[in-house]
């Protein structure tokens, strides 16, 4: 199924099957025939199952997807207990048959999801690392723990091509905060037409080296888009500066 349909497709088309079962199981006294119904629900889950425990493993790169999947597994259990519970005292209130077929109406209702959040979007993203971003070179090498840090990007833009370079570099802040800054923005000197600074801040030095080891192809492929709109010949300079310390007197 996965090679002829996309990871959308299976999970729509499981769901409606696991609907239909449930809409059986509420109404259809055929012993054998629920049998068989019940036999295509497990199918049904566990394709459901197989193609979101493999879209949660590469919809995040592999540095935090231990933790990705702890979020994912912690969502999914509890949403298994809570939504037992919850379709329990809807049986207990209106009888078991018409809590099975509201939630398989339920389960159809929540294909619009799909629209919203397409999983196919999530399984196209290139998220293995790139190491392309240079170690910096540096005078002074900062201890690990000292921060915070700024970093500075520095970019010369066409004057007529602004717009379009502000509207592009707006990518970069998702991909900046997925690695570790805890602020961003972009800044226009407005003594030199065309001179814009990305700026992020990252707690310590340590967590911008990690940066550096959480850059993937994908972010890869933003940054170069990114760059085509800086016109000076070497690329844009980039400026580390790291929050100095001052002794109590």
């Amino acid at each position: 199924m996965k090679r002829r349909f996309t990871v959308d497709a299976v999970v729509a088309l499981a769901t409606v099957l696991f609907a239909l079962v449930s809409a059986l199981t509420a109404f259809w006294r055929f012993i054998p025939g629920l049998g068989i119904a019940m036999m295509l629900g497990g199918v049904a889950w566990i394709a459901l199952m197989a193609s979101l425990n493999g879209a949660a493993q590469t919809a995040v790169p592999a540095w935090v997807r231990a933790r990705a999947l702890g979020i994912y597994l912690l969502v999914f259990q509890g949403g298994l207990g809570v939504g037992s519970a919850l379709w329990g005292l809807a049986a207990q209130h209106v009888g078991v048959s018409i809590a099975l077929a509201s939630s398989a109406a339920a389960a159809i209702l929540g294909l619009a999801a799909i629209l919203r959040w397409p999983l196919r979007e999530i399984t196209m993203v290139d998220l293995t690392p790139s190491a392309y971003w240079p170690e910096p070179h540096l005078d002074v090498v900062p201890a690990p723990d000292e921060g915070p840090v700024r970093v500075e990007v520095e970019y010369r833009v066409d004057p007529f091509q602004t717009d379009a370079f502000v509207e592009a570099i707006r990518d970069l802040e998702p991909i900046r905060r997925r690695d570790g800054a805890v602020t961003w923005a972009v800044y226009q000197d407005p003594g030199r037409n065309g001179r814009y600074v990305e700026s992020f801040i990252v707690e310590s030095w340590l967590e911008h080296l990690r940066q550096h080891e959480r850059a993937t192809v994908g972010d890869r492929t933003v940054q170069e888009r990114i760059r085509r709109f800086h016109i000076a010949g070497a690329p844009p300079s980039v400026t580390h500066l790291i929050a100095a310390k001052f002794r109590s007197p």
